[in-house]
């Protein structure tokens, strides 16, 4: 299995948009903030935020720093730095990821955030939840559940078109 489409990526990021606005709707829009992990999350923040014909700035995680296995594999050559250019402090931050794992790639974005300040609430949004968890962490707002093997990936290409591809290690 190499580079298979998998899912149907569009139904899955209405299915996503539908279920971000609903949430929304519970929260004051002047308190709201979306912010994408890099880059499937960045991606998947801009579409929703399309998709909701909601004029807003995004802001974009880059969590190498952050990530638990830095001093394992070091850093990028090419890592860019986080892009949050509005202020955090009380309110609703909708995280955005492509893929949710083990968890740690969110546990390092809400490291990051809290260090541009104190938000109300950190909302999760995922496109794809798939099994492997390693700390608690759970989505808000999911696209689809799927179970694979360890050997097995599922990852979002893009920018244009954004879809999901699953490959298998040999």
């Amino acid at each position: 299995m190499k580079n298979e489409p998998v899912l149907d990526t569009e139904e899955l990021i209405e299915s996503i948009a539908r279920q971000t606005n609903v949430l929304l709707d519970g929260l004051s829009s002047s308190k709201t903030c979306f912010v994408g992990i890099h880059t499937g999350g960045v991606w998947l923040a801009h579409r929703i935020c399309k998709d909701l014909r909601l004029s807003r700035v995004i802001g974009e995680l880059n969590i190498a720093f952050y990530r638990d296995d830095f001093s394992k594999l070091g850093v990028h050559p090419t890592v860019e730095p986080s892009q949050i250019p509005f202020d955090i402090n009380d309110k609703h931050v909708i995280l955005v990821d492509d893929i949710l794992h083990t968890g740690r790639t969110v546990r390092a974005a809400m490291n990051e955030l809290f260090d541009y300040g104190r938000p109300l609430s950190i909302s999760l949004v995922v496109l794809v939840d798939r099994n492997g968890r390693e700390l608690p962490i759970a989505p808000d707002i999911c696209g689809a559940s799927i179970s694979l093997k360890e050997e097995e990936h599922v990852k979002l290409r893009g920018p244009n078109p954004l879809r999901l591809e699953m490959s298998k290690n040999s």
